[in-house]
């Protein structure tokens, strides 16, 4: 790898890391090696949004080099939503524009007297002043600062007026609407006085036998765009699971307490494609090209990025609302502010939740009438939100905080402070886990397992198929999907990307100069997933912190899930059985850390 650039915003000195080789061998890049390279520092005691709170942006060993859906990068630190491990993988094309550059990577602390963005261009970091953007959504952003640099290809990162106040679920912006917007880390560049950073560079992208990875790569891309489920990703988006979702019963609506939305196919991608879809966007050499481009029957002459599943659900079933274009808009709002939109809907969810249970009242919500399908009220509160005006300054700290106010935090559908995810695990159990366990609360990334109930296994790792209300059964299945997805956020690679795991290991293996086999490379995945769970068991999480929220135990009178809900403490046991962690703590077993080359993190664990 190449180096990462450490800058501090309170003294302005620079300099550069370079990443030990054992570390690149063992976590390879991305998520898994800011782990291992910020474990020293992510303390009970570290204030999230204080000066002396680390915030890595950071490459895989596949980033920019135009194989499978690699143009992504990641960020990380330490969450001021959770307090626990913060990680947020994004695509567009600012990654491999900053490996063009020189660096993989940008570790910054300390915090700028006043606003500044940073400007790096081919390795060297200018400081530049960013009073005249501060205060301007991250389109509007974009487009200054690609202006004043004057650099053709020009990529920037910024954040909204959401991460300027503090939002506790701000996100990062870069290219067309691209958001690291789990966790908050938009709030943390944010109290760095850090407006965004610009990088530009012309630098060959380096892998370790070119010639070699170049075919594997070719092959990678022809097979991706020739599969089912790119096309089908490419045509409808992934707003075309609606149906089939709805009819699981795993697409939650009503904040989690309806089990199926009879108004479905208003907020499909099929309704989409036919109605306001007028284009697509790609991240960096992406031949799926999943992203939407959709134009208003409002007067605008502008197109706008059009909505994806989580944003769909969120701001449509969740709120009862089935217009697609008010939901564009919704979305489009807090994208402006730089807000992640799954934590701005479940938060405002509850708002209306509570207000529907008589807990919230017209003299708590400034008059806004909170009643399902209200979307000119949510619009109100998602400026409010922004702002930190009136209730909104209430929802910004996120549903946990918000419904402990009104006495009613059990109400909250989150895990360990992060907003759940729509993707209801009484329509696919899996799900139970990967919410329970995620390193960063609740998260449908860190495993996607809702696509393993859908059939997509892969049992050349061990990943097999269960039927989807299976519980304690699927417990190893699930750690499986866990680790490989954890190899996915190291190289970094879109989960959209239906690549045998025969061809990701040769990719690794070519771009790398390794010579891994699958195992190697699960290993990789497990290894770093335990390293997580140890940060956050140092942060304070113990086995009390793996639940789910009361919602989603109680089972829907209708749907495709009726009458079902997940054995939680029965999946857990034969998870912490499968993972080698202690059942009383909740912590990896010092044998198993040990097992991984975790000696260090044993022996303080």
């Amino acid at each position: 790898m190449q180096p990462i650039l450490k800058i501090n915003l309170t003294t302005g000195t620079t300099e550069e890391f370079i990443v030990p080789k054992e570390w690149e061998r063992d976590f390879l890049g991305g998520a898994s090696l800011a782990a291992r390279i910020l474990y020293p520092y992510l303390t009970q005691e570290l204030d999230p949004l204080s000066a002396e709170s680390p915030l890595l942006f950071i490459n895989g060993p596949l980033t920019g080099t135009s194989g499978p859906t690699t143009g992504r990068f990641v960020i990380c630190g330490k969450s001021p939503a959770t307090g626990l491990w913060a990680e947020s993988n994004i695509g567009g094309f600012w990654g491999p524009e900053l490996r063009k550059a020189g660096y993989d990577g940008l570790w910054i602390t300390g915090k700028s007297q006043s606003p500044v963005y940073l400007w790096i261009e081919e390795g060297r970091l200018e400081v530049r002043n960013a009073a005249h953007v501060w205060g301007k959504d991250v389109y509007q952003t974009q487009e200054f600062i690609k202006e004043e640099v004057g650099v053709k290809g020009a990529r920037v990162a910024v954040i909204g007026e959401a991460g300027e106040r503090g939002v506790l679920y701000a996100s990062i912006c870069c290219d067309h609407g691209r958001m690291a917007g789990r966790t908050g880390l938009g709030a943390v560049m944010g109290a760095k006085n850090l407006k965004a950073i610009a990088v530009h560079g012309q630098k060959k992208i380096e892998v370790a036998n070119l010639e070699r990875y170049s075919v594997l790569r070719s092959e990678a891309n022809r097979t991706l765009k020739q599969s089912n489920e790119t096309k089908f990703f490419h045509e409808l988006g992934t707003g075309g699971t609606a149906n089939f979702f709805e009819y699981m019963g795993s697409m939650p609506s009503k904040y989690y307490h309806q089990g199926s939305f009879p108004n479905v196919d208003n907020v499909s991608g099929a309704k989409m494609a036919e109605s306001i879809l007028v284009g697509y966007h790609a991240c960096q050499g992406c031949v799926i090209a999943c992203g939407r481009v959709v134009k208003l029957e409002d007067g605008a002459l502008r197109e706008r990025k059009g909505p994806e599943w989580e944003t769909i659900v969120g701001f449509g079933p969740n709120l009862l609302i089935d217009d697609l274009s008010e939901i564009t808009r919704l979305g489009e709002l807090c994208d402006r502010y730089g807000m992640d939109t799954i934590s701005t809907a479940n938060t405002i969810g509850l708002a209306f939740h509570l207000f529907e249970l008589g807990k919230l009242t017209k003299q708590d919500t400034g008059g806004l009438e909170l009643t399902w399908g209200n979307f000119l009220a949510v619009r109100q509160l998602i400026r409010m939100i922004a702002r930190g005006e009136g209730i909104g300054e209430l929802l910004s700290r996120g549903s946990r905080q918000f419904g402990a106010v009104f006495g009613a935090e059990d109400e909250a559908v989150q895990v360990n402070g992060l907003e759940v995810a729509y993707h209801d695990p009484r329509g696919v159990s899996g799900m139970a886990l990967s919410y329970a366990t995620s390193p960063r609360g609740a998260c449908h990334n860190q495993s996607d397992y809702f696509m393993v109930e859908l059939g997509h296994i892969e049992e050349r790792i061990g990943i097999t198929y269960f039927d989807r209300h299976a519980q304690a059964e699927k417990a190893a299945n699930v750690a499986k999907h866990q680790n490989w997805r954890t190899v996915s956020n190291a190289i970094v690679m879109c989960i959209f990307a239906t690549i045998d795991p025969n061809e990701q290991v040769n990719l690794i293996n070519a771009a790398c100069g390794y010579e891994w086999t699958l195992d190697d490379m699960m290993l990789c995945g497990e290894r770093a997933w335990n390293l997580k769970r140890a940060i956050n068991n140092r942060l304070g999480l113990t086995r009390a912190n793996d639940k789910l929220p009361k919602a989603l135990l109680e089972p829907y009178k209708e749907g495709g899930a009726e009458g079902f809900v997940p054995d939680l403490p029965a999946m857990l046991e034969a998870y912490y059985e499968a993972r080698g962690w202690d059942k009383e703590s909740g912590k990896p077993s010092k044998e198993k850390l040990i097992e991984l080359g975790l000696d260090d993190v044993a022996g303080e664990l």
